[in-house]
């Protein structure tokens, strides 16, 4: 008879997240059960057999977690317990339960960089005399400044969502540090008992039948000890703290500590790692299986690429088609023999990826989506798709700083504001890049507030719910939705879609992305129309595909080279 670990271990074979999609769900937003306008446990609870139906391999579940919800819930007071917002412990081993059920895992979100400072450890630490005082960045002021005076930040680093990354406390008389919201402060890593106490919390979410983790900004729990300032750049006199925490000295140590003391390989969980200015080296140290660290990382390059060079994210220019094949294929080619990449287009934190990398207009969001959705499955890694991506969602467009919620983009027009910038440019870059057009409700039919919710949704529903909602697309064989379910079951029923060897054919072409995966005897070949205007592929560019089977089109009555805007192709030989 086998025990339960043992049946574990066999649902989580050794490399299974290497052939899984994963399914992010941003709870808030996804289905409410009880009319209050915020995404529930109930609600995700009703949509299992949506999922199943879509067929995923794994759910990835933002914070649920007991929260103020300052960052909307990444600022966690309770690791163990769910927010009412959301339900209770109880519908969480449900979903955990009816998921399994399904043949589906479940990935939490870890997020052990900072806590609330409404958690019990930071309200201890707030005593210089305690012993947790060391749990988090406590410094005193700047010699010679008056403690909370201006200027009296122990470093000049500025935080994620603007302003200074210190706070002071008047209850300590010092600053905490935060690298994100004030009322976000960052854990010390160099102490071993908040190591412990994370693995601890860990354990105990694996035990309760969690398959893995996605860890929230886990390349900056490192710090080096001394927090120093930074220098500046012409005109400035802050520096971002990201840059002076990123890839810090012991990364690498933390996390193979963490790997050995949570049993992370041993127990085959899925570990990907979210690292904002994370390199190619560093991504190959952290997840080459040797190191015993993470599965997969998330890089933020690809994602980088349509701001200025040296601004802020907010800062538009236009996305070169072969910057992105350039930066992705640098990917593939740095992880091919050591590590394993991820592959996302957006999620929570990015604008939906048919408004930014596609064409979301009328005419063009149904096969761009499809498009977009082939270029990133026929890389080389694991697939993400963010809830909606499936139905080709787009962004939301709004107009006033009223309707947004989200506190980096309120942040960032208060900061911009001040420095001279106008209004009209500020909300035209959030229209574009604002983290609010991932976080609108799912749109699950034509019927009031998308089926979302009985009552007034938290954030509004994007007006094209009429005709873009998951009824529609199920209805329609020629969807978004069912392109997806098509893409996930090639990769179920070829594995050189899995293990193939990747390589980009024609890397300076303006309009087509081309790649060949190849196994053993077997050659699988894409070629994608990435514009709106048609494309020529150039023969002598690709293999000889007068023998070949089309495996997934989203023009299925077309043939030959010449491309209709936004059309794709996989063809597969041997």
């Amino acid at each position: 008879m086998t025990t339960l670990a043992e049946e574990t271990l066999q649902a989580r074979p050794d490399g299974w997240w290497k052939s899984a999609v994963v399914y992010q769900i941003y709870p808030r937003s996804f289905a409410d059960s009880n009319g209050d306008g915020t995404g529930d446990l109930p609600g995700i609870l009703t949509k299992l057999d949506y999922l199943a139906g879509l067929g995923v391999d794994v759910v990835w579940l933002s914070p649920v977690y007991t929260s103020p919800m300052d960052d909307n819930g990444y600022d966690i007071s309770d690791y163990q317990d769910v927010d009412p917002m959301f339900g209770t412990l109880a519908d969480l081993d449900l979903i955990i339960a009816g998921l399994h059920e399904r043949g589906i895992k479940i990935v939490m979100d870890l997020v052990v960089n900072h806590t609330s400072d409404e958690h019990p450890w930071f309200q201890e630490s707030r005593d210089p005399n305690s012993a947790k005082r060391d749990w988090y960045w406590w410094r005193p002021a700047r010699p010679g400044f008056e403690p909370g005076s201006e200027g009296a930040e122990p470093t000049n680093w500025e935080s994620v969502f603007s302003g200074s990354a210190w706070q002071f406390d008047e209850r300590s008389g010092e600053y905490y540090l935060h690298l994100f919201s004030r009322k976000q402060p960052d854990l010390n890593w160099e102490s071993p008992e908040v190591r412990q106490a994370v693995y601890d919390m860990m354990n105990w979410w694996v035990d309760r039948g969690v398959d893995g983790f996605r860890m929230d900004v886990i390349n900056l729990i490192s710090k080096a000890p001394e927090l120093i300032d930074g220098s500046p750049a012409a005109g400035r006199t802050t520096v971002p703290a990201m840059f002076y925490s990123a890839n810090g000295p012991r990364l690498d140590e933390f996390l193979a500590e963490m790997n050995a003391a949570v049993g992370l390989t041993e127990r085959n969980l899925l570990t990907v790692g979210e690292m904002p200015g994370s390199t190619i080296d560093v991504a190959r140290s952290a997840t080459n299986p040797a190191n015993r660290e993470l599965d997969m990382v998330f890089t933020f390059e690809h994602v980088s690429l349509d701001a200025i060079p040296g601004r802020t994210k907010w800062d538009l220019a236009p996305l070169s088609l072969p910057a992105l094949k350039k930066n992705l294929n640098e990917w593939q080619v740095g992880l091919a023999d050591a590590g394993w990449n991820s592959l996302y287009w957006d999620n929570h934190d990015q604008p939906r990826a048919v408004s930014r990398f596609g064409d979301d207009s009328p005419e063009h969001r149904v096969n761009s989506a499809k498009t977009l959705a082939t270029v990133q499955h026929m890389h080389k890694g694991t697939p993400y798709v963010y809830q909606g991506e499936e139905l080709g969602m787009t962004n939301t467009h709004f107009t006033s700083i009223d309707q947004f919620k989200d506190i980096e983009s309120l942040n960032y027009y208060k900061s911009a504001l001040s420095l001279g910038v106008a209004a009209a440019a500020i909300l035209h870059s959030l229209s574009v890049k604002g983290r609010d057009n991932a976080r609108t409700p799912m749109q699950w039919d034509d019927t009031s507030h998308a089926g979302f919710s009985s009552g007034v949704p938290w954030l509004p529903v994007n007006p094209n719910y009429v005709t873009i909602n998951a009824a529609a697309a199920m209805a329609d064989p020629d969807s978004v939705l069912h392109h997806f379910q098509r893409l996930i079951k090639l990769r179920r029923d070829h594995p050189v879609i899995v293990e193939g060897r990747f390589e980009l054919l024609l890397p300076d072409d303006e309009q087509v992305w081309a790649l060949t995966r190849t196994l053993d005897q077997q050659l699988l070949v894409m070629i994608a129309n990435c514009s709106s205007k048609p494309a020529n592929v150039p023969a002598e560019a690709v293999p000889d595909l007068s023998g070949a089977r089309v495996l997934l089109a989203t023009h299925p009555t077309r043939t030959g080279l010449e491309l209709e805007a936004w059309e794709s192709r996989i063809y597969l030989l041997g």
